[in-house]
């Protein structure tokens, strides 16, 4: 009987801890979505359009007229 009590316990405990790191999975799923949303969304402010001077072929920001 006792072995039996200490198997269940086992088992709750497991199950608690699968849920603990479920959780936990989730919380770090989410934070690094939430920071790659906020590098695009800062790559995009930030960003420069380029042309291509023809003469030399070398990139420089676009001039606005």
């Amino acid at each position: 009987m006792p072995q039996l009590l200490l198997l269940i316990a086992a088992g709750a405990g497991l199950l608690m801890v699968r849920r603990y790191f479920k959780k936990e999975q989730e919380r770090i799923a989410a934070d690094l979505r939430a920071a790659k949303e906020a590098a695009e969304r800062r790559d995009l402010d930030h960003s420069v359009p380029l042309e291509q001077d023809p003469s030399t072929g070398v990139y420089r920001p676009k001039q606005t007229h």
